[in-house]
């Protein structure tokens, strides 16, 4: 590895902004550490960043579960020596109205989007504090900032991870805290759950404005290429013509 890479650890590492951010950040010269349930994908796409010249190595991860998430991290720290950065990307999005009551929904999306968020933390922070060092990327989305009807609980998850990542900026002044919040970005984030109208609306509008994963992985890259002392707290990343 080149001098200045960081040992990252990534979950949802299997498509999307997650597989995006692993590429990106290989390519920057930093280890990336994968996590996500496929494995099968996680092997592969391992695989193609050692090909390209990368370093990577991948684990099973199930964020909603914290001894998995505490598994994942302890894993990359014992083979490593260190964990330097954390990106909690790991997300769901079954739209609904909340008179649909799709309860099992909106508790999906509580325990991937905040509660793996909680476990991801817990899993580095003692690491991190050990060391007096360490960086913690949250992503959130757009939907952190306003509100629309089908996507309450979607946004109150995301509304969340962004005020526990002000918290943990506030209560640790060795370590950074990043929200990189994206608009509509193509991914598998639409592919399964919630009514299936909202679904095929917001698919519609993803393949009219959708930026490419790519661009948030940068955003990403960006934060975690600042200098030590310099704590990019937030980025929001959408397309142009998304209003």
């Amino acid at each position: 590895m080149t001098t200045g890479s960081k040992i990252v650890l990534i979950t949802g590492a299997s498509s999307g902004i997650g597989e995006a951010t692993a590429r990106r950040l290989a390519a920057d010269g930093h280890h990336v550490v994968l996590g996500a349930r496929r494995t099968d994908r996680l092997s592969a796409l391992a695989q193609e960043i050692r090909a390209d010249g990368g370093h990577a190595d991948h684990h099973e991860l199930d964020v909603t579960d914290l001894g998995s998430m505490r598994a994942f991290a302890d894993a990359a720290h014992d083979r490593h020596g260190r964990v330097d950065v954390l990106v909690n990307n790991a997300g769901v999005m079954p739209l609904s109205s909340l008179d649909q009551l799709r309860i099992d929904d909106w508790n999906r999306m509580i325990d991937v989007n905040l509660r793996g968020t909680l476990h991801g933390i817990a899993a580095v922070l003692p690491l991190m504090r050990a060391r007096g060092t360490g960086h913690v990327v949250n992503v959130a989305s757009t939907s952190a900032y306003r509100v629309d009807p089908t996507a309450a609980v979607y946004c109150a998850t995301k509304y969340a991870v962004r005020a526990l990542s002000e918290g943990l900026r506030q209560e640790n002044t060795e370590l950074r805290v990043t929200v990189v919040s994206p608009g509509y970005t193509r991914s598998e984030l639409t592919d399964s759950g919630g009514d299936p109208n909202v679904r095929a609306a917001v698919r519609a509008a993803a393949e009219q404005l959708a930026i490419p994963a790519s661009a948030v992985a940068g955003a990403i890259g960006y934060a975690i290429a600042q200098p030590a002392e310099v704590d990019v707290n937030e980025l929001v990343v959408r397309p142009t013509a998304q209003s």
